[in-house]
């Protein structure tokens, strides 16, 4: 008998408040993105080719960082260390204060048994060389945050459209029935520049879009009701949105669109007992907290936010987005060296290195790296020249889009290799060069994804993530 304290106004005020509104508006905007928009026949949730990746990790590290004190080591730095950059051609940096060369701020080694160059200022990841994939060629459009930051995720300097996640999940569609398939986890002090809208589905249905869990307190805000409900009335709700849905297929029939959407509706309840499992970090052992950090106060965001993108992937995520740095200006608390690179540097590093290599040991001790693809990437990297008076040797960097550093780790890829080069002092981009529309086509192709065909109808065009251009980087396919 349905509880006659459980008022229509009531029931209304109750799916508003919680997730199940929040899921019932989200499923409800996707009917008419999707009745709007015709979808090409190559999106049909499964891959055009048997890829070798079947999910993604994307750390996103906000604010530039120096691949020549990272990943881009260039032993011609110390020898011009103090020296005035010799070119015809000056540079156009973001704010034009171009000051002396300086060299490196961290000693470089070879590590591993394939011998790959990475500097101190990654120690832990250092040891895990041989896992990873590093692209030193990497070439942007904009030295300003916003729109690189847009373009390293959409492969657009505009906003308004979809991120690589939200292809990945129009494209593969979700491998679980109780959680998103694409999911963000944020940095807690902070958004990165644009804020929200680089998680956006653009023009792509609502569901695609994704969805943001917190790393501190509850991970996903009013994931059960504002007040507490008497016992009881959660399942006689229930019971009488099904006697609801009983009686309209009795009186138009099962085969009716509308049951589809009643049923994929359950999304909700399924994700409020799905939820509260997958973040219980509890639940994994005392030596893999320690490995990623969880006991260091330095590490314990970030090491949360790896053990939960790990434990996400477990349960049929299929694509987990972190960041690391957030909000802009004084203080910059994101990789955005522009005073002092080792001060800054060494500050964000040692937040993420650790929990970083342990998620990939992790994943290789599992199993999971063998279909996993984890791809770390920056908007831009940062000058060679320090960002000073013409006669000094400061101690900040400038923004750098003409040619930098980013690494991609897993499924289907060569190890312990770099592909591309800068010129002799890290400035530009000399061998190789690779756009973000080359990178977006090579995940695609790792993931069974023809970037060419994966195309959705928008405004009188076939809109796909590369645009009109990319190319599969096959140099570095395993």
């Amino acid at each position: 008998m349905i509880n006659p304290l459980f008022t229509r106004r009531r029931m209304l005020d109750w799916s508003t408040a919680s997730l199940t509104g929040t899921i019932l508006t989200s499923l409800l905007m996707r009917d008419n993105a999707a009745g709007a928009a015709s979808l090409t026949a190559d999106a049909t949730g499964s891959p055009h080719f048997a890829g070798k990746a079947k999910r993604v990790i994307h750390l996103c590290l906000c604010g530039g960082v120096s691949h020549i004190d990272s990943f881009d080591y260039k032993p011609e730095l110390a020898k011009f260390h103090g020296k005035s950059l010799q070119s015809e051609e000056r540079p156009a940096t973001f704010f034009n204060q171009i000051g002396l060369i300086r060299k490196n701020d961290w000693e470089f080694k070879q590590r591993g048994q394939s011998g790959l160059w990475v500097s101190d200022l990654f120690p832990h990841l250092a040891t895990v060389a041989d896992e990873l994939t590093v692209i030193r060629s990497m070439v942007a459009e904009s030295a300003n945050h916003t729109p690189a930051t847009f373009e390293e995720n959409t492969g657009f300097r505009l906003n308004g459209f979809p991120v690589m996640g939200a292809w990945v999940s129009y494209g593969l569609g979700s491998e679980t029935d109780d959680l998103p398939s694409y999911v963000v986890l944020p940095d807690a002090r902070g958004l990165p520049a644009g804020g929200t809208i680089n998680w956006s589905n653009g023009f792509l249905p609502a569901e695609h879009q994704g969805v943001a869990f917190q790393s501190k307190g509850p991970a996903i805000h009013d994931l059960f009701p504002a007040r507490e409900l008497p016992a009881g009335q959660d399942s006689t709700s229930r019971e009488l949105l099904a006697e609801i849905n009983r009686r309209h297929a009795l009186g138009r029939g099962s085969e009716d669109a509308l049951v589809a959407r009643m049923r994929s509706y359950e999304l909700a309840a399924k994700m409020q007992l799905a939820v509260p499992l997958v973040t219980d970090l509890n639940q994994e052992s005392m030596a893999t907290r320690q490995m990623y950090g969880l006991d260091n106060e330095t590490t314990a965001d970030f090491a949360r936010r790896c053990l939960m993108a790990r434990r996400l992937l477990e349960q049929g995520v299929r694509f987990v987005q972190l960041f690391s740095g957030g909000s802009f200006g004084s203080p910059r608390i994101n990789w955005d060296g522009h005073e002092d690179v080792k001060e800054n540097h060494t500050r964000e590093a040692g937040r993420m290195d650790q929990p970083v290599a342990a998620l990939l040991k992790d994943l290789r001790q599992r199993g999971m790296l063998d279909d996993t693809l984890v791809l770390c990437t920056s908007e831009f990297g940062r000058t060679p020249f320090t960002q000073s008076g013409a006669d000094q040797v400061g101690t900040g960097r400038d923004h750098n889009m003409y040619g930098f550093s980013i690494w991609m780790a897993g499924a289907g890829l060569k190890h312990g290799v770099a592909y591309g080069s800068t010129d002799e002092l890290g400035w530009k981009a000399q061998d190789k060069p690779v756009h973000w529309y080359d990178y977006h086509a090579t995940v695609m192709h790792l993931l069974g994804i023809d970037h060419q065909r994966l195309t959705y109808y928008h405004n009188g065009i076939q809109r796909r993530l590369t645009n009109v251009h990319g190319e599969v980087l096959r140099d570095i396919l395993a």
